[in-house]
């Protein structure tokens, strides 16, 4: 049970700490509390002293226990005993005023932790897809003089904005886009091909818009000057432009409140995260056999329409060839031509149906596992991008390190001059500046895949609407084609069942 405070004066620099800690006179975030003890320079075991003489463990930091915390800090480090009676005897003017470090820092993480308070609902899939309706559309006719290239016309529902973009626009973006956020899902684009087909280029298209699609649903990236500049400028040669302004931007990590305290907003069972990566692997591969079979059914549909046409022509065929009269061992040849010409009239009502349930399943089922697919992709790119780069590099700084400081000891044993030795000794202080440097790097790349996990997460969540549409598509799809079937029977039955019973054929 914690005490109450005494009737020494509250510093102003107590209140200013408060200010810096809490969100309008709000009880003070847990981390950010945290994050304030840790910059007090004290043992373990004083600061979880501190929590309870200052009922930290028993409910909200308010500010009263924001004070208690401040005054036995200070008196911690002037080495006293710490108890209840610290303050029950405290005869000065004024509670004493702690040393702490980093007060920008506590300030930064107040700040960002209510950002993250305030998106939590970003980080869902029906709040993702609020930031920005994209739509891409292949221009008819090709551009060039001697060189032929394909353009798009981008909108955006964010910006009210219709730009012209190339092919090259869209690999500018995505180049400056890495550049600027190495630590975050930039997706692949779709391959670039010098001899291109219709089909070519619809499959494209629909790449493109879905990979604009997640750029401009991405709750960090989306925010970014480049994304609004590619969306919104209306000057020529958008790719040179683009990159001549936003060339020389810095990385994120450069920019961010927190990259210096990143580490403190990783979650406590961050080791979960390797389980996060291996589950994202496997549905790489489950999503991509799965948007394998949609893909299939939708070229069956196609096929199927083509199939219906031929049918008919076929039918036409038959209804108008002259077996000539008295065959009878054919049977009533002109009924059944009668009925050749209802399936050649017939037939055709089958084929728009066929290719609106193919277009249906392209769009509600393909294109929604294709995007999926695709950020489930750029998740499994972002691991192995900070395995091969960030973490390797951080590896050999280390291994730099420990050869600088064997050279000094070295140099140090056999009696160097003082001067190499000093000359030593800067590399190795720059070398641990280049580390710590490093470090905070490689925290705040985990925090970034802790939070582009739950964006993934968040889009994993569609499946259950996609495998519904992909059952609501079969049964309606089923149902028409049965419909459409029984009034052919009914129709046809009369020129074909009649005949073939009359020529003793058994059904």
């Amino acid at each position: 049970m914690s005490t109450s405070l005494s009737s020494a004066t509250i510093p102003q620099f107590y209140r200013e700490v408060f200010d810096d800690c809490s969100n309008d006179g709000e009880p003070i975030h847990l981390e950010v509390y945290n994050f304030l003890l840790s910059n007090s320079n004290l043992p373990n075991s004083e600061v979880n002293t501190i929590r309870t003489l200052a009922g930290a463990t028993e409910g909200p930091i308010n500010r009263t226990c924001l004070y208690k915390t401040l005054a036995l800090i200070a008196w911690a480090q002037q080495e006293r005993q710490l108890s209840d009676k610290l303050f029950e005897n405290c005869a000065e003017k004024e509670y004493p005023k702690p040393e702490i470090k980093n007060l920008d820092g506590v300030h930064n993480l107040k700040k960002h932790l209510i950002k993250i308070r305030s998106n939590t609902a970003v980080i869902n899939y029906n709040a993702i897809v609020q930031l920005d309706i994209i739509n891409v559309h292949l221009v008819p006719e090709k551009k060039g003089l001697i060189l032929k290239y394909s353009e798009y016309i981008v909108t955006s529902k964010r910006f009210n904005s219709k730009v012209t973009r190339r092919y090259n626009d869209f690999v500018a973006l995505k180049e400056l886009l890495l550049n600027r956020f190495p630590y975050r899902l930039v997706p692949s684009l779709p391959p670039k091909k010098i001899m291109s087909d219709a089909h070519f280029l619809e499959s494209r298209r629909r790449a493109l818009h879905r990979w604009m699609t997640l750029i401009s649903r991405h709750p960090v990236i989306s925010q970014d000057p480049l994304v609004q500049f590619f969306l919104t400028d209306q000057g020529p040669d958008c790719q040179y432009r683009i990159k001549e302004i936003f060339r020389r931007a810095p990385d994120e990590f450069m920019t961010s409140d927190i990259a210096a305290t990143a580490k403190n907003l990783l979650p406590p069972n961050y080791t979960q995260q390797a389980v996060n990566s291996q589950n994202i692997r496997t549905l790489v591969n489950v999503i991509g056999k799965l948007k394998q079979l949609a893909e299939d059914s939708v070229e069956r549909q196609n096929v199927s329409s083509r199939q219906f046409d031929d049918f008919s022509a076929q039918m036409t065929i038959l209804s108008t060839l002259d077996i000539g009269e008295g065959q009878s061992c054919i049977g009533n040849w002109l009924d059944m031509q009668k009925g050749f010409n209802v399936l050649a009239k017939e037939m055709p009502n089958l084929v728009p149906k066929s290719n609106q349930q193919a277009a249906m399943e392209q769009n509600i089922v393909c294109e929604r596992l294709g995007l999926l697919l695709d950020i489930l992709v750029a998740h499994k790119q972002l691991c192995e991008r900070l395995e091969k780069g960030l973490h390797n590099e951080h590896a050999a700084a280390l291994s730099k390190l420990l050869s600088l400081k064997k050279r000094k000891i070295q140099g140090v044993i056999r009696g160097t001059d003082a001067e190499s030795v000093e000359h030593l000794e800067s590399k190795v202080l720059t070398q641990e500046s280049v580390i710590t440097n490093m470090e905070l790097r490689t925290d705040f790349s985990l925090y970034c895949v802790h939070m582009e996990t739950q964006l993934v997460y968040a889009y994993l969540g569609t499946l259950s609407y996609i495998m519904d549409s992909i059952i609501n598509l079969k049964l309606r799809n089923h149902s028409e084609f049965y419909n459409t079937w029984k009034h052919i029977q009914d129709v046809a039955q009369n020129f074909f069942a009649n005949n073939h019973h009359s020529n003793g054929i058994q059904s």
